[in-house]
């Protein structure tokens, strides 16, 4: 049987380049090597790209913050893609996520797993989803867009009318519209990288400032009082979702060490919830995933409110963490498909 070239990339220059790491490497271990020829590319943190030489039976997973050693640079990765008959881009957050890579293997002609660029690109950005999940009338919560320009921050309103503001205006437009505690988020960022609670003025000023290291637009969203769930989507012949999972956080929120440092962090699958509220997830979870023209795969967050069982949208994911721990995995894992024929379905639907 001629197996089929699979291009494997990770790593990456996103904030994301570690956690990108596990999931590669995780993908790689759990491929079956009977079916696939696995060219294992990594990219790091300054853009350079690497064949990854370990040899394919050997390579482990490497935890978040572990190294890759073996490694040869590659001197034209376009002419190595091109060896390639279908490319699994496993990279989290900028130059990954967003819509850039999926774009240059559209121009190579390459099929490759997940989200094609329009959805990659908008789902990165948290302030443009925010806007199709408007139009497509997906509860969410309340939020404030903010821009940093030259040092000046300025307010876009609803009707994308602009005003240069200090922070304490900025300050004072989040207390008349969403009141504390916020949530102020890059808007484009992933693994809650650059994202922070606020209570109080002080707090918030603080939190835009840190936010805007990490990206120019910024996202100050209403704190929900909700369970934290996830529900993953699986574009077969049809859309599917899995069941729900829920993460129950050791910190205050899901932060990034919360999620791959603290052990204490954890996740429920399925979600002890109501089989009306786990429809009502999995049915807004499509409804999304199509609403941005999704493909292939994506992770869909949710909160559920407490006291009104209001199902209200977080964010979409369009390549979800594939870590050992990671919910995307695991929750279709509940539902009977295993991690390699996961991988297995993924590739299929990339080169149909």
């Amino acid at each position: 049987m001629n197996k089929l070239k699979l291009g494997v990339i990770f790593g990456g220059m996103s904030t994301e380049h570690d956690v990108s790491i596990t999931s590669g490497t995780s993908v790689i271990k759990n491929l079956d090597k009977e079916k696939y020829e696995i060219y294992p590319i990594y990219i790091d943190k300054k853009g350079k790209w690497y064949e990854y030489t370990k040899d394919i039976n050997e390579i482990d997973v490497l935890e978040v913050g572990e190294e890759v050693k073996e490694k040869t640079l590659i001197q034209n990765p376009i002419e190595y893609l091109e060896e390639c008959d279908v490319v699994f881009p496993v990279l989290h957050g900028l130059y990954g996520e967003d819509g850039t890579i999926q774009g240059m293997l559209e121009l190579l002609k390459k099929p490759y797993v997940g989200c094609k660029v329009l959805a990659s690109s908008v789902c990165m950005d948290k302030v443009y989803a925010k806007l199709v999940f408007d139009r497509a009338e997906i509860e969410q919560a309340k939020y404030i867009y903010v821009k940093k320009e030259n040092d000046k921050y300025i307010y876009v309103d609803n009707n994308f009318d602009e005003y240069t503001y200090n922070l304490e205006k900025i300050a004072q437009v989040v207390n008349e519209k969403l009141g504390y505690p916020v949530f102020v988020k890059p808007s484009n960022s992933g693994s809650s990288v650059g994202i922070k609670k606020a209570h109080n003025e002080d707090e918030l000023i603080e939190a835009v400032e840190y936010a805007s290291n990490f990206d120019r637009k910024i996202l100050i969203e209403e704190n929900i009082n909700g369970r934290e769930v996830e529900c993953a989507v699986l574009e077969t012949e049809d859309v599917k979702a899995s069941c729900i999972g829920e993460i129950l956080p050791a910190e205050e929120f899901y932060t990034f060490d919360a999620k791959y440092k603290n052990a204490e962090s954890r996740v429920v699958i399925p979600a002890e919830i109501s089989e009306e509220l786990s429809n009502k997830v999995r049915s807004t979870a499509i409804k999304a995933f199509k609403a941005v023209d999704g493909s292939g795969l994506s992770r869909v967050d949710f909160f559920i409110e407490k006291g009104t069982d209001r199902v209200i949208i977080n964010e979409i994911n369009t390549m979800p963490g594939f870590t050992q721990i990671s919910m995307y995995p695991k929750l279709w894992n509940e539902m009977g498909l295993n991690y390699t024929k996961l991988l297995d379905e993924l590739i299929k639907l990339a080169v149909k």
